[in-house]
């Protein structure tokens, strides 16, 4: 994109310094010419009348008279038909010269020449001018074509960076507009489409947790009463119920399955991430405005967590909820990581965000992760946005705590075989 709106600029700053460069230099040089022949003419005439004055007056010719009309090194001949004689003055002149002739009285003619060293030599000034300053176009152009360019291309990067961030699952707004009318209404229609994509990923993941926790309820109540036919004192209903109850069994095997495929779906662009690394980066972002309001962040880190999510998402997910402590809480802010080996889903990483504020009120806790809904006059995006950045790596948000508010983000574990793709940071490399 860059190099090609400077290759477009400079061509048509080229072509357009060309196109007058040339009939400019072609003039130039017939100005000076023409301004030459000109001031030799007038010369010339001027000779001619004081010769045609001595005739008039019956004096012989004498060109003394008429010296300070020839130019410095200028060779004037004058040609008498009816006396059979010329009178010249000057050295005689070879090679390339500009002559101007006039007749006179008697029928003869003055003819003034000099030599057209000078005029050539001024004509190739004035064309070398003109080439500086159609190269000098050329170079102005080439500045003016990079600023553009970059002008240009920079924000057509970033809006080409957003939808790739768009199509990997991050649904962050960008309020960045670039003072390009038609790169600003791409900016928006991106931002639109993710608030869109948002809401549309949580309700899909809303609707698959409701449907899956629905159909496990259901074949739960099915295996209980299905158990139960296992002990009747009938063999054949005996037999034909342990025969169900292992069918049942597979089902639910198959559910864990098919919800764990679906979280890996969701989760294409995590990758194992060393949280020790992350959230320092992270904290060190959020002191200074938390200092700035006379505050302070606790970090508390349990050594060598590993998380499968990407950095991208975790940042803006953890930022998400530090800003909410800054904005609605008080005291100090605790940004804690642990693992978690008890979960209902395998092995996890929690991390903590809390702080020693008047909480979350009971009325808006229930809803606190839906859209529009805040309790301090924003815009009730952040806690939304979050909570869909994180499932799409396969990980919850939720309020643990009330008050103090506690937000809690779990994370899984990424498996033996990701690991081996994790760049440890040099103080901290395996041994």
């Amino acid at each position: 994109m860059r190099r090609r709106v400077l290759l477009a600029i400079l061509l048509a700053v080229a072509v357009t310094a060309c196109l007058l460069g040339i009939p400019l230099g072609y003039t130039a040089t017939a100005i000076v010419e023409s301004v030459t022949r000109e001031d030799l003419a007038g010369r010339v005439r001027q000779i001619a009348a004081i010769l045609d004055d001595e005739v008039a007056r019956g004096n012989e010719l004498d060109l003394s008279s008429v010296q300070l009309a020839v130019p410095t090194g200028g060779h004037l001949l004058v040609t008498l038909p009816d006396d059979g004689r010329d009178l010249t003055f000057g050295p005689e002149l070879r090679g390339d010269t500009v002559s101007e002739e006039v007749p006179i009285v008697q029928h003869g003619t003055v003819r003034l020449s000099i030599d057209a060293g000078p005029m050539r030599t001024t004509q190739t000034q004035v064309a070398l001018l003109v080439v500086l300053v159609v190269v000098a176009t050329i170079g102005i152009g080439f500045l003016v074509a990079s600023v553009t360019a970059r002008r240009l291309a920079r924000p057509m990067r970033h809006v080409a960076h957003r939808a790739s961030r768009l199509g990997a699952g991050d649904f962050r707004l960008d309020r960045t507009r670039y003072a390009v009318p038609e790169l600003d209404s791409v900016a928006e229609a991106l931002d639109a489409s993710a608030t869109a994509l948002a809401q549309l990923v949580q309700r899909e993941r809303e609707l698959v947790g409701d449907v899956s926790h629905q159909l496990r309820s259901r074949l739960t109540s099915l295996q209980l009463r299905i158990e139960e036919l296992t002990s009747v004192p009938d063999e054949e209903v005996a037999r034909e119920a342990r025969a169900a109850f292992e069918q049942a069994e597979r089902l639910a095997d198959v559910l864990d399955e098919l919800m764990a495929a679906a979280r890996e779906a969701r989760a294409v662009g995590a990758e194992p991430v060393d949280l020790g690394v992350e959230l320092l980066g992270i904290a060190d972002e959020w002191r200074a405005p938390l200092r700035a309001e006379g505050r302070t962040l606790k970090l508390r880190l349990q050594e060598g967590l590993l998380a499968k999510v990407s950095s991208a998402r975790l940042r803006e997910v953890i930022g998400v909820l530090l800003d909410n402590a800054l904005r609605h809480g008080a005291g100090p802010v605790t940004l804690a990581a642990r693992g978690d080996g008890s979960g209902t889903g395998g092995p996890s990483v929690v991390i903590e965000v809390s702080d020693t504020g008047s909480g979350v009120p009971d009325e808006l806790a229930e809803h606190i992760f839906e859209r529009g809904v805040s309790g301090g006059g924003s815009t009730g995006l952040g806690l939304a946005l979050a909570r869909a950045l994180i499932d799409s790596d396969g990980g919850r948000l939720e309020l643990s705590t009330k008050r103090p508010a506690t937000f809690t983000v779990f994370l899984p574990v990424p498996r033996a075989g990701d690991v081996q793709g994790v760049r440890w940071p040099a103080e901290k490399s395996p041994r």
